[in-house]
């Protein structure tokens, strides 16, 4: 499976992707049965990567050094792009000038929306998964989600979409996204919403970790927080970048360095305030490639 990750951040698409099981794999492709040293060594391939923030591409590429690097997502000429099954991406939340006049693809423009759009309508892959934020959902009334669901309507995908709460999924974070998957139509289907619900686990659960955390100090630091560390017997304080990481389902010491040396806390927290968590991406793609 080749897949292009648009707004990549630190890799949490790429990680969550990667740690599906190759077994689950096999089974989905029909491998299962092929001997070991036939079968491809990455059942998922990334053929490029789109991401402008100096520090989340430094940490990404330390991960993902073979990756292809694109750059800022509005200068990438897609014909020029290795065709590719699956697009990825949390893209960012922008007001539309002109959202809920149903002009479809053109009321996108001047949004980096857009950027996803033009994408889908230039290389058609099979499927993509979105991320945002749940306020997405209410975001000028409504009216933006509207515009983004025409648009992609439009562009041939038939749809399905969920909120998904990272508390849901092995971590003990209360973090709420929208999750909009395409398959363009007249491909096969895999229902693959609804998941996690109810699935909490975690009777201690943090709340959503945000990029506040890289200037937040003291009393000052996420008051719910404060009062969850108290109620656990912990002294009073920031949550570390390690422990942050771990709210989002990376391996210790994800952040810590990038190709070009050490990254500060401050861009650790701001890196993994904006990234997704990892076990969500997992389950998700349990699903999609069944």
């Amino acid at each position: 499976m080749k897949y292009f990750s648009m707004f990549s951040g630190i890799g949490g698409f790429e990680h969550g992707i990667n740690n599906i099981r190759p077994d689950l794999w096999d089974r989905a492709k029909g491998l299962q049965n092929m001997p070991d040293i036939k079968k491809p060594q990455s059942r998922a391939t990334c053929v490029g990567f789109s991401e402008v923030d100096k520090y989340a591409t430094q940490i990404y590429k330390k991960h993902f050094p073979n990756h292809k690097e694109y750059g800022d997502v509005s200068r990438i000429s897609w014909s020029d792009v290795e065709d590719f099954e699956i697009l990825v991406g949390g893209f960012p939340c922008q007001a539309f000038s002109i959202a809920g006049k149903r002009g479809g693809f053109n009321d996108t423009r001047g949004t980096l929306f857009f950027e996803v759009a033009r994408c889908l309508k230039e290389k058609q892959p099979r499927l993509f998964v979105l991320e945002n934020v749940k306020g997405l959902l209410s975001h000028d009334k409504g009216a933006t989600f509207v515009t983004i669901i025409s648009t992609l309507d439009e562009l041939g995908y038939d749809l399905q979409w969920q909120v998904l709460n990272s508390k849901n999924f092995g971590v003990p974070q209360n973090r709420e996204r929208v999750f909009i998957i395409g398959h363009l139509r007249g491909t096969s289907r895999p229902e693959v919403f609804p998941i996690g619900e109810g699935n909490s686990q975690n009777e201690k659960v943090f709340p959503t970790i945000s990029t506040e955390l890289a200037h937040s100090t003291g009393k000052n630091f996420m008051p719910k927080c404060c009062e969850l560390l108290q109620e656990m017997g912990i002294k009073l304080r920031r949550l570390t970048p390690i422990e942050c990481e771990r709210l989002q389902g990376f391996p210790d010491g994800w952040t810590s360095e990038g190709v070009d040396g050490a990254i500060s806390d401050t861009q650790r927290y701001k890196c993994l305030g904006n990234a997704v968590t990892t076990n969500v991406i997992s389950a998700i793609f349990k699903k999609v490639i069944i």
